[in-house]
């Protein structure tokens, strides 16, 4: 009976995720040509969205602990969602670029704030039903989500409709997620109920060496994965793929996360933290296939790049529930969020000064760090 109810409750967080990849990730393929459409310059565009990246990141160890001190997952996953959702269609009514270029910014602290309370939820199911399948069937919505959004604002702007009446046509799904979200509050007020009463390996509530670990290779991978901002960058500039089909592209890329979710998550379940390994390997080949091929091999690339958004996404949660104590979940994904985003932002800044150098310096600078960071997540592995 309680494996059902945490399959039951997965799903249903992960219809929630669907729909709010669905508006922000919508949202995400014209915010930059819209910023520009109201007179922001290109420098500042970076400096928006790296600022929302990094404070969205920062906030997840202040609300991860704030969560669990008060035990108000609830409240943190409402708040959350709000300004997350809200933002988005908020951006139709922005009539000068620094509104707009606040909402852009509030929209990745709302993420910030609900992301490691959420996960924490789902982990209480996952002890229940497979952790790899509880990430992986819950990515694999998300994904699905952050695949139909890019495609809906490619046909808005196909069909001539703007940018504001992309923004407002996703008032919908944001309204659809925070109603699910209310249903699943008043199906399970409890989820850490969810979690079956078995005997724990930990004495002490501290974190462990091997989650250490784990987040010493999380922020090399993070360092060494391109941002999308700059592979579309590079797509325009290099006239490697027509300026049409770049989001087309990234749809492409979401939708090989969403179906490799579910493989990935069973296959850990079934086979152990070591499948870690080979997804990761497979994201390693990203950059190159992207930075140094034409127009079939970066399609290639974007497709290993998707694959990896989705081990991210999913693996790896799964491996930190079975070496996180149950009280400390929330702060431990919070943290762990909070090292992957400032090591993202610092890779990221990186590469954006070595692409100006050397498009070949970006490739084998992404290539070094997520290379070192495979044996490193075998040691962690070692260690559960």
């Amino acid at each position: 009976m309680k494996n059902r109810a945490a399959f039951q409750f997965v799903v249903m967080i992960g219809i929630v995720n669907f729909f709010a990849d669905f508006t922000y990730e919508g949202a995400r393929g014209i915010v930059g040509p819209f910023l520009g459409s109201l007179g922001a310059s290109a420098s500042t565009l970076g400096f928006v969205a790296g600022l929302g990246e990094l404070m969205g990141y920062a906030l997840r160890s202040v609300s991860g602990y704030f969560a669990d001190k008060f035990h108000r997952h609830w409240v943190f996953a409402f708040v959350g969602y709000a300004v997350n959702m809200l933002a988005v269609p908020a951006l139709a009514l922005a009539g000068q670029w620094p509104l707009a270029a606040s909402l852009v910014v509030a929209e990745r602290i709302g993420r910030g704030i609900r992301r490691p309370t959420v996960d924490a939820m789902l982990s209480y199911a996952g002890k229940s039903m497979g952790a790899g399948w509880a990430f992986g069937l819950n990515e694999a919505l998300d994904q699905t989500g952050a695949t139909v959004g890019p495609l809906l604002m490619a046909l808005i702007l196909h069909l001539n409709g703007g940018f504001r009446t992309g923004f407002a046509v996703l008032l919908i799904p944001a309204l659809l997620c925070l109603a699910t979200l209310l249903a699943a509050r008043l199906l399970y007020p409890r989820p850490h109920e969810l979690e079956q009463a078995t005997e724990h390996t930990f004495v002490s509530p501290k974190l462990t060496r091997a989650y250490c670990i784990y987040f010493a290779a999380g922020a090399l991978l993070a360092a060494g994965f391109a941002d999308f901002a700059l592979i579309g960058f590079h797509f325009q500039k290099a006239d490697a793929v027509p300026r049409d089909w770049i989001p087309l592209f990234y749809a492409v890329a979401m939708a090989s996360g969403a179906l490799a979710s579910i493989p990935l998550g069973r296959l850990f379940d079934r086979f152990g933290a070591n499948v870690s390994l080979f997804a990761f390997a497979i994201s390693t080949a990203a950059t190159p296939l992207i930075f140094l091929g034409t127009f079939t091999v970066a399609l290639i690339g974007m497709i290993s790049w998707g694959i990896g958004m989705s081990a991210q996404g999913s693996v790896f949660q799964a491996m930190l529930t079975g070496i996180i104590p149950p009280q400390k979940r929330s702060t431990a994904f919070g943290l762990f969020d909070t090292g992957f985003g400032v090591a993202w932002f610092l890779g990221s800044a990186a590469m954006g000064l070595l692409y100006d150098k050397s498009v070949m310096a970006v490739a084998l600078f992404s290539m070094t760090l997520q290379l070192v960071a495979i044996p490193i997540l075998f040691i962690a592995n070692r260690q559960r």
